[in-house]
């Protein structure tokens, strides 16, 4: 889950290594959690019987469902197929062949939070669209490739943007942007997905930030729903998001959140099929 972009006054919060450990600890249980749900995911489920197994889940392991209740937010997970880029409503529709899906989860555990999120593909889903959800995942690392003690905000928000757009048929949802994360779910500073090299926060070792982008298959325009909750892209096109939370570092980003366990369900459901990254990554594992 994320926040709106708006401006405000910003207060960071650094981490030590003992806060990190603990931010590592609710990050891996949410990919936990992600992982049951590519495990799950077919046709004919729906996103309700998702999130109450995904809620037993991160209480069988002491933990809080970070979302549920979150300025009302009804549900443990956002579950957003489709049009729908974020911040679903898990529902009674079933999931059909040729759906794509994000799902994001936070935990709340041992006084810190997780956060991360993962788009699936169900079963005969068009290439173009497989592309976009490639393009997005990639891009989520050239981001984190940014994420570096020395670097400024507007490095991943550059690199973010500039892999998405240059040559894609993509557009980046402006609206809606990453965060810090900690003792508070959505903390300073804000990471947009959009912006220029060399601008904004200067990264020092101990910020731990999610990076989220959220990339629509048409044009970038945004509406809400009803609900108050689920954003669509205006145009009705698919769209998909992809989440990392991590800590900067002198080096190589420290990604405290894992896909791994995630990408492994997915490559094992048969009613899935694997987005696989464009390029390797191999300092993130």
């Amino acid at each position: 889950m994320r926040g709106s972009l708006q401006q405000k006054p910003t207060r960071i919060f650094y981490k030590t290594k003992e806060e990190i450990e603990l931010l590592r600890e609710a990050s891996l249980l949410v990919c936990k959690v992600l992982a049951h749900v590519g495990s799950r995911l077919k046709p004919g489920l729906s996103g309700k019987d998702l999130d109450k197994e995904a809620e037993e889940l991160i209480r069988d392991h002491g933990a809080t469902p970070a979302f549920k209740g979150y300025n009302g937010f009804p549900a443990t997970l956002c579950v957003s197929p489709n049009e729908a880029v974020v911040h679903g409503i898990p529902g009674d529709a079933e999931f059909k062949d040729g759906d794509v899906v994000s799902v994001d989860c936070g935990t709340f555990l041992h006084g810190y939070y997780g956060d991360a999120a993962y788009t699936f593909a169900i079963g005969d889903v068009k290439e173009e669209v497989m592309q976009l959800l490639r393009v997005t995942k990639n891009s989520l690392y050239r981001g984190i490739d940014q994420a570096k003690q020395g670097r400024r905000l507007g490095d991943i928000s550059y690199a973010i943007q500039n892999y998405v757009e240059r040559e894609n048929p993509y557009s980046i949802v402006r609206e809606l942007v990453g965060h810090g994360i900690g003792k508070s779910l959505h903390e300073d500073p804000e990471v947009p997905n959009y912006g220029s090299r060399g601008n904004g926060l200067l990264l020092k070792e101990g910020l731990v930030i999610a990076i989220e982008p959220m990339v629509n298959l048409g044009r970038k325009d945004i509406r809400q729903s009803d609900d108050q909750w689920t954003i669509f892209a205006q145009d009705g096109l698919p769209a998909a998001h992809y989440e990392h939370s991590l800590a900067v570092r002198k080096g190589a980003a420290d990604i405290l959140s894992d896909h791994q366990p995630v990408e492994e369900a997915e490559a094992n459901n048969p009613e899935l099929k694997s987005v696989e990254t464009l390029e390797a990554h191999p300092q993130y594992g």
